[in-house]
């Protein structure tokens, strides 16, 4: 049960100072100001998404009204700044979904075990050493992954398949994997440990084993968040901008071997934007149809995110 505020007489309630000539009045003024300034908090945040939306799509306009839509979407080539010039967005798409995909293969099962670890086996000495390192990785830089990506993953992936190329997709899903592993540790190790107490109670005293408890009860009755912990870091790999383009390289091809040289819808928006392109030309248009198409993608998965929180939210009384 949570303490009862208690009163002193220094005037102090629960750790907050009153001040004993308070008016009714001038508290209700007090109080109405703190919501108006949440209010302006909730207003700008909300009006900071739409005008982005806004401007995707204004200086989106131009791009469209010299490239078809369906051969945006469809178009197998994207080379907007050579001749000829090919605007097929897929191998940027392919890129992304492929870095993105690489490294949830390796977060996931890390992060799951090792959340999993944490919360029903590892003792609290070990508990308080491992998560603050995770933090820690969650701290550095992503140029600092995409140096280690150069110069240690890429020379050693070539050592052991000599076919592979210096930037190659392999590389930018390792590196991003474990960027990304901190994040669902974190979510999934709060979702685990949130379980009630009650339900592990209840299994023990029907015989249960530790494996059975964690496998059969604690996991089932997380699974909600740990789907959503996925999903947000699956998120986190489609923008990742930095790491990618130092490790992947920026050849935009239309291919699933992980060893090739290819890049990300978000590398080439670093590309463009590095200020060698006119503004107002076809080539800075395309900026911001790439980025339109990105936040497509990351709006269709947090979508999904909250269907799946909703279908599978478990409440417990």
């Amino acid at each position: 049960m949570a303490p009862l505020a208690t009163s002193n007489s220094d005037g102090t309630v629960g750790g907050s100072k009153i001040s004993a000539g308070s008016s009714p009045s001038y508290r209700k003024y007090f109080e109405k100001g703190i919501s108006g300034l949440l209010a302006v908090c909730a207003a700008v945040s909300i009006l900071t998404t739409v005008g982005i939306v806004v401007i995707l799509l204004t200086q989106s306009l131009p791009f469209f009204g010299e490239v078809s839509i369906v051969e945006f979407l469809t178009g197998t080539e994207w080379t907007p700044l050579f001749k000829p010039q090919h605007f097929g967005i897929l191998p940027l798409v392919c890129g992304t979904t492929l870095v993105a995909g690489g490294a949830a293969l390796i977060a996931i099962p890390l992060g799951l075990g090792t959340a999993i670890y944490l919360s029903e086996y590892a003792r609290p000495a070990v508990r308080n050493t491992v998560k603050p390192a995770l933090e820690i990785l969650a701290g550095i830089p992503s140029v600092v992954f995409g140096y280690v990506a150069l110069v240690f993953i890429s020379p050693l992936l070539r050592g052991w398949f000599p076919s592979a190329e210096y930037f190659n997709a392999a590389s930018a899903c390792i590196v991003v994997g474990v960027m990304i592993l901190p994040m669902v540790v974190s979510l999934s190790e709060e979702v685990l440990r949130s379980v009630p107490r009650s339900l592990r109670e209840a299994s023990y005293a029907l015989g249960a084993t530790k494996f059975d408890v964690t496998c059969g009860v604690v996991v089932p009755a997380a699974l909600s968040g740990i789907v959503a912990s996925f999903l947000l870091a699956i998120a986190r790999a489609i923008g990742e901008t930095m790491a990618v383009t130092m490790a992947a390289g920026a050849t935009a091809q239309l291919t699933l071997n992980p060893l090739k040289s290819i890049q990300t819808m978000t590398a080439y928006i670093v590309e463009v934007s590095s200020g060698d392109i006119p503004m107002g030309s076809i080539e800075y248009s395309t900026v911001f149809a790439v980025g339109l198409t990105l936040f497509a993608f990351t709006l269709c998965l947090n979508v999904l995110a909250q269907w799946i929180l909703s279908r599978m939210r478990e409440k417990y009384e």
